[in-house]
């Protein structure tokens, strides 16, 4: 098999050091997600096919362990991280139906699985400005470039995502203006009063606990999850969507990133990473280390 062959079968995965090895692992990543998840769903077809196929309503401590396993792998994982984007495709193979504009999909046609990908990018340039700082320009084209590769690990084509972040945003803006709506499952993710289950996941002596202080503490926490999804998603995805953001809301935004800003640098790794990227930075120090 040729070196080209071999890279087609096998993407490597973003660098380490680079601006995506620094941002998908720290722990405000996961303020992040639920905006890209939300504007995935805006669309027709990934909406329907969400809201007709995934587990999301059901166990949602379960999908979101999994969704973020799998993010992680993208990025921190290695030789696996080719074999995690070979997993996903084969699991949305057979995911296809009626969008909610009443026309024809498939998860995998191009137009469909690019833009579930493509979400990852504005959303971390703009959550960015808040909870850890604004990307310069530099930052900005090497996160899209890395952003590229993942899409690559994911089986996307180039020829199916912009190759620039010149081409990339009349792209978005186009997608925003003749594709991007409210969906059920938009509904859904910036619900405060729709049931979902107390976690199911860690010892079970919290998980007890979890389930008695449920009833208090599911209100303020679906309240919170509303005010990230809709606060951390960009300003021009929110209007297509049509999510309402006031400018009380922007304000006390910038107040909690401020000290997002303060806190979240100061943790030990530990606290600070996720799991797949502690491992990842800790085996990276050590073969530098070792000269490799």
């Amino acid at each position: 098999m040729s070196s080209s062959a071999a890279e087609a079968r096998n993407p490597a995965p973003p660098p380490p050091g680079g601006v995506l090895w620094s941002l998908s692992g720290d722990i405000r990543a996961l303020l992040m997600l639920p905006a890209a998840l939300t504007l995935q769903v805006a669309h027709p077809a990934v909406g329907a096919g969400v809201d007709e196929h995934s587990v999301f309503r059901t166990d949602p401590w379960g999908r979101g362990e999994r969704s973020l396993r799998s993010l992680q792998l993208w990025v921190y994982g290695g030789e696996a991280a080719a074999e995690e984007g070979r997993r996903l495709r084969r699991l949305h193979r057979t995911i296809q139906g009626t969008d909610t504009r009443g026309r024809r999909y498939h998860a995998l046609s191009p137009a469909n699985y690019a833009w579930v990908h493509a979400t990852g990018f504005p959303v971390y340039q703009h959550a960015a400005r808040y909870l850890v700082r604004p990307l310069t320009p530099a930052q900005e084209r090497a996160l899209y470039r890395e952003w590229l590769r993942v899409g690559r690990i994911l089986g996307i084509h180039d020829r199916d995502m912009p190759q620039t972040i010149e081409e990339f945003w009349p792209y978005y803006r186009r997608m925003l203006a003749e594709e991007i709506g409210p969906t059920a499952v938009v509904e859904d993710l910036v619900a405060t009063d729709r049931p979902v289950p107390p976690p199911d996941r860690g010892p079970l002596a919290l998980r007890l606990l979890l389930r008695a202080l449920w009833p208090l503490l599911f209100p303020p926490l679906a309240r919170f999850r509303r005010f990230v999804t809709i606060g951390l998603m960009p300003p021009e995805a929110r209007e297509a969507i049509g999510l309402e953001w006031t400018d009380g809301q922007e304000r006390a935004l910038r107040r909690f990133g401020w000290v997002v800003r303060r806190v979240v640098p100061v943790l030990p790794e530990r606290l600070r990473y996720l799991p797949y990227a502690r491992r990842a930075r800790a085996a990276h120090r050590r073969a530098v280390r070792a000269g490799r």
